[in-house]
């Protein structure tokens, strides 16, 4: 794997770590009152992974024959026209982002549907299996929306590398997604007192921008793909 690879799948992974299922409720989990058990949150962050790990095999395993498709649909048109093509798909997917983030301004539910989450995390019951059931939730209700993860599928299997190694870097994504919560709750456990107020904070501001998140994360990926298809063309040039 190259080095660019790498470092495009570490920030797609860390992109991904700040939606709401893999930092908003660990970062509700963290705060329930009372004793923390560290089992709950291993249980979820577990959970969460695992579910990202199963699904990016399975996309995996059927994005070469997706790719081989688009390739044979695209053979023979002109390159311009490709570029063309994706500038114009780029600047509609940044258009689609001002969409989504107003939609969330008009329809932002912490009142209701954000406090209904945070108080069944941070309601202690249902142990274990509780939690993993919560954990699967989030993760189907993020799916449709797992626009970091898609991309990040797509560079793995365009990048034609083994199948033992494309498990090890799905793994490795997955790692990496859920590293902030995990860095909070090491913190948690280590320094109850002084990190209590970093996670408030952390949780004020999420659940304020959560509805928000997808618009960001959408107007991103517009932004990459337009800047792609400008700097190709700009090349591209004789």
């Amino acid at each position: 794997m190259s080095g660019a690879l790498t470092a495009a799948l570490v920030g797609l992974a860390l992109l991904d770590s700040a939606s709401f299922g893999t930092l908003l409720i660990p970062v509700w989990l963290l705060l329930t009152p009372g004793r923390l058990r560290p089992g709950r949150i291993v249980a979820y962050l577990a959970t969460v992974a695992g579910a990202y790990f199963c699904i990016g095999v399975l996309l995996t395993l059927g994005a070469d024959a997706a790719l081989e498709a688009a390739r044979r649909a695209l053979d023979g048109i002109p390159a311009t026209h490709l570029r063309l093509g994706q500038l114009v798909l780029g600047v509609l997917v940044i258009a689609w982002s001002y969409w989504l983030e107003a939609r969330a301004r008009r329809q932002d539910d912490t009142p209701g549907r954000v406090r209904r989450w945070r108080a069944r995390a941070m309601s202690g019951d249902g142990g274990v299996g509780g939690l993993m059931g919560l954990a699967m939730t989030a993760v189907g209700l993020e799916a449709a929306t797992m626009l970091p993860y898609l991309a990040a599928v797509g560079l793995i299997a365009e990048a034609d590398i083994t199948v033992p190694l494309t498990g090890a870097v799905l793994a490795g994504y997955c790692v990496v997604m859920t590293l902030p919560a995990i860095v909070l709750a090491v913190a948690r456990f280590a320094a109850h007192h002084r990190a209590d107020p970093v996670l408030r904070r952390v949780n004020d501001w999420l659940t304020r921008n959560s509805a928000r998140a997808l618009g960001w994360t959408v107007g991103g990926i517009g932004i990459g793909v337009t800047l792609n298809a400008v700097v190709s063309l700009l090349v591209d040039q004789p």
